[in-house]
């Protein structure tokens, strides 16, 4: 992909406290850069009790895609977290 994607997306979510954005955060960051594909690249950034995800893609429908999976990942963190 090239260095910069011609289209990107922040998503942020808020979380009650710091201790679950982190448990969330921790969990999703092991998958930056292990989904395979060359069209979308992620990143995962927490300040406080925001976790943030940006997704950038060489085209619209890579975009959609990249998104997709990140909820689906965010989803599944959330839920495991609660039972911690």
């Amino acid at each position: 992909m090239p260095e910069s994607a011609v289209h990107d997306a922040v998503l942020e979510f808020e979380y009650e406290d710091v201790r679950r954005a982190r448990i969330v955060e921790r969990s999703v960051s092991r998958e930056v850069g292990e989904i395979s594909g060359d069209r979308t690249r992620a990143t995962i950034a927490r300040d406080g009790a925001v976790v943030a995800v940006t997704v950038l893609a060489d085209d619209l429908v890579a975009l959609r895609a990249g998104l997709n999976t990140w909820v689906t990942l965010i989803s599944v963190a959330e839920r495991c977290s609660v039972a911690e």
